[in-house]
């Protein structure tokens, strides 16, 4: 009880200093805080770094991550301190390779009811975006282990991280995992993004070609891909793939990934769909122009779609 206070009350201590987080008290007592053995109050003073550019604090920052490399899954439960560390490094935008190489290698299994879990997924994804963001030499090969990790958080944060850098080495990676496949559709969707973020013009019709799969989930992963692109000519490849598909479900993906264009064309589209369509493909289409409702010109279309269907009627 009196250590579970003491707890409580040294986070609230920390949580105060944000009122004041550059004065030389706060860094003072943020210096204090990284020597702590506890996790849960170093984890505390690495979001304060992050959150308010404390670079002074970068040399504490890699010295409580190495402490709790040591015995980690005792000293650092869950991974919290070493994940808040490695994304306050990332967000200060400090050149720490050693940090993000072992950070992107580490794995922690922590007993869970019934077996195991790997508590580090999340710290293996910053540090790539780290190495990333330091143009670490050589980052396709840390990269290519990571998008082959057993965790899909990894494997997302590895297809971001390989769209991040912007290098044509990252193309074949990215086309042979999606041709092999993975079994969780944001993995398949950030590599569909990515891809068409490194070579649109080549991979737009690649990505489009995986509408036609059987799977829906790489269906609807390709298909909002590209809507995410914003590519003035992505529109034709999702109305074709609209007008090829009778399940209504899948027509509702294409309708969403048409909205996110954000294009002219597309909104044309969508409503005419409203104004004149019939009911079923007017309310779909309406659903998916939803996410704009506080677009005040966007939604004044809406507005005059709906009205002219009511006129029609």
């Amino acid at each position: 009880m009196a250590k579970s206070r003491r707890l409580e009350d040294r986070l609230t201590e920390l949580t105060n200093l944000r009122n004041d987080p550059a004065s030389d008290q706060t860094l003072a007592e943020l210096h204090k805080a990284f020597l702590d053995k506890d996790s849960f109050i170093v984890t505390r003073a690495a979001e304060m770094v992050g959150e308010f550019y404390l670079d002074k604090l970068e040399v504490e920052l890699v010295h409580a991550f190495d402490r709790f490399m040591v015995n980690p899954a005792k000293t650092d439960p869950g991974c919290s301190a070493k994940i808040a560390i490695a994304e306050s490094l990332y967000r200060l935008e400090v050149y720490q390779e050693d940090l993000f190489l072992k950070g992107i290698c580490h794995v922690q299994m922590e007993p869970v009811w019934g077996g195991q879990v790997d508590t580090a997924a999340k710290l293996r994804g910053i540090c790539a975006l780290g190495l990333v963001r330091m143009n670490y030499n050589n980052v396709m090969i840390p990269l290519a282990h990571l998008l082959a990790d057993p965790e899909s958080d990894a494997r997302i944060s590895a297809a971001k991280a390989i769209g991040y850098a912007r290098l044509p080495e990252g193309i074949p990676l990215l086309r042979f995992k999606v041709l092999t496949g993975d079994s969780h559709p944001q993995v398949m969707c950030d590599c569909f993004g990515a891809l068409i973020q490194l070579a649109p013009d080549a991979s737009l019709s690649f990505v489009a070609g995986f509408m036609k799969k059987e799977d829906v989930a790489v269906v609807e992963a390709a298909a909002l891909a590209i809507g995410e692109s914003q590519l003035s000519q992505a529109f034709p490849f999702l109305e074709t793939a609209w007008e090829d598909t009778f399940d209504r479900e899948l027509r509702k993906t294409f309708l969403t990934a048409i909205a996110l264009l954000r294009q002219e064309a597309a909104f044309v589209f969508l409503e005419s769909l409203i104004s004149e369509g019939p009911k079923v493909h007017a309310l779909d289409a309406l659903e998916a122009v939803k996410m704009y409702r506080e677009d005040a010109r966007i939604w004044r279309r809406v507005q005059i779609a709906l009205k002219a269907r009511a006129e029609a009627l």
